[in-house]
């Protein structure tokens, strides 16, 4: 498996894609790319610019009994080395770009988005790193019993940005629904009351058009973190390229549609029961006997969508989540809480309502 770093045309210089031009730039001489730029500069090379490649992905041996821990480890993760300065960077079975830990360059990991785990599309990021930071900040601050250290300097150069996989179902359905529908009226007539039930015999059925299904494609992302952030415009999706993950993190499926198929079709027929159900009108109450929905068509599309994130261990020993989406903002958060600020503002309100008692003689 090639290890691969995008080189600019110019002068050799790492390119990092940028969120808020939209563009790969060079951050040694400065210049700047469009995705159609390159192509032309590289013709012929399609989905997977064909960029600068290291040594093919290396294995370790079998291990031994006295090896210690720390080298066990690195033989059960994946060795590669780095296309700039051929050091030995460590990765898991589900990391598909990353960062040399030693000259800090990206790379991608080519093996990891091709055949079988090369994405239909890709969302890029619109947020860029500084404003990711400054959305976090603000989010945070407005949280009055989050701990400090959950916002300090330390805590937020861990923001990162990650490309993570997800897949994408369109349905097509022909349903059929049978319900009962009531319509009941009541009145009064001198001392009597009256009571009046009609019941309806109600039908529906149609052709349903189900787009957009969305399904975490990784079992070690927090579901609430993955699907936190949800939904995405996908009228924006870009065909993938690999240079888009350039400067970012990212993960590669490890739950494949087999998997998840029965998730999603559950999913599907109870939004399209939803549909039907929508389609009447005119009954106090619905209840229904009989749903059919039966699948005739299926796509999946594998994609990459943009998630700023930062995770936090509290004293209690939980992780903590914080996610943003890369393309609208959109902001999801499980949040520590300090509970000495809770004890103390207690304290404080409880210290200024006996002393407003006191001078009001209410405890005399």
């Amino acid at each position: 498996m090639a290890v691969v770093s995008f080189k600019c045309p110019n002068c050799d210089g790492e390119l990092v894609f940028h969120p808020r031009t939209q563009k790969y730039k060079c951050e040694y001489c400065a210049s700047a790319f469009s995705q159609e730029e390159l192509d032309q500069l590289l013709p012929g090379q399609g989905r997977q610019i064909q960029p600068n490649s290291g040594p093919q992905e290396g294995h370790a041996a079998g291990r031994q009994e006295n090896t210690p821990v720390s080298e066990r480890q690195a033989e059960e993760g994946n060795i590669y080395q780095c296309p700039s300065c051929g050091a030995q960077i460590v990765t898991d079975d589900t990391t598909a770009a990353s960062f040399c830990y030693y000259c800090h360059n990206p790379v991608v990991l080519s093996g990891r988005v091709s055949g079988e785990y090369l994405p239909h599309k890709i969302i890029p990021f619109a947020i860029d790193k500084k404003q990711a930071t400054e959305k976090f900040l603000d989010y945070v601050h407005s949280k009055k019993f989050v701990p400090k250290a959950f916002f300090n300097k330390s805590q937020i150069d861990k923001i990162s940005g990650v490309y993570f996989p997800y897949w994408m179902v369109d349905m097509d359905m022909e349903g059929s629904m049978r319900a009962e529908g009531r319509n009941v009226r009541v009145w009064r007539s001198g001392d009597t009351e009256y009571t009046e039930t009609k019941i309806y015999h109600v039908e529906r059925a149609g052709e349903l058009h189900l787009e957009d299904i969305t399904k975490n494609a990784l079992k070690k992302a927090n579901s609430k973190l993955s699907s936190g952030v949800l939904p995405y415009d996908m009228a924006k999706a870009k065909e993938f390229h690999m240079g888009f993950l350039s400067g970012f993190l990212a993960e590669k499926w490890d739950m494949g549609q087999a998997e998840l198929a029965g998730e999603v079709r559950a999913e599907a027929k109870e939004y399209g029961e939803k549909l039907l159900k929508d389609t009447v009108h005119g009954y106090s109450s619905l209840s229904v006997r009989d749903c059919r929905l039966d699948c005739r068509k299926e796509n999946w599309e594998y994609v990459l969508l943009p998630v700023w994130t930062v995770t936090y261990k509290g004293r209690d020993g939980k992780m903590y989540y914080y996610s943003m989406n890369g393309q609208n903002g959109a902001v999801y958060g499980e949040l520590p809480i300090d509970y000495k600020k809770v004890w103390m503002l207690s304290g404080m309100v409880f210290l200024v309502v006996f002393l407003l008692g006191l001078a009001g003689g209410f405890f005399l």
